[in-house]
């Protein structure tokens, strides 16, 4: 995969990832802040850009969207079939959720 290839995904992504988090923050602002790690004012912005501003953002050459799992802990949560599914997603998304949103750059 060339340079190019490489930037035309990434471009895709961020643009599926911008639609996906205003349409979450639209439907349920709380869940979504929780979902997305980020803070509320960050929720207000992502809610807010138009369609020129979100395509103006997809087309840089950054990813937008960030891993969450900064502890092995949490992914090996996240992964685990071996245990109740549920159950470790659960206690995933209360470690998580202890976790401080994402501030604004």
């Amino acid at each position: 995969m060339n340079a190019t290839q490489i930037h035309e995904e990434i471009k895709e992504t961020n643009l599926s990832y911008m639609l996906l988090a205003q349409q979450m923050i639209r439907d349920d602002k709380a869940s979504a802040v929780f979902r997305l790690g980020v803070s509320e004012e960050m929720a207000d912005l992502v809610a807010g850009l138009s369609p020129a501003q979100l395509l103006k953002m997809a087309a840089c050459n950054m990813l937008l969207c960030c891993f969450r799992f900064d502890e092995r802990l949490l992914l090996n949560m996240i992964t685990d079939y071996k245990k109740e599914r549920m159950m470790s997603q659960a206690h995933a998304a209360i470690l998580m959720a202890g976790q401080p949103a994402q501030a604004l750059a």
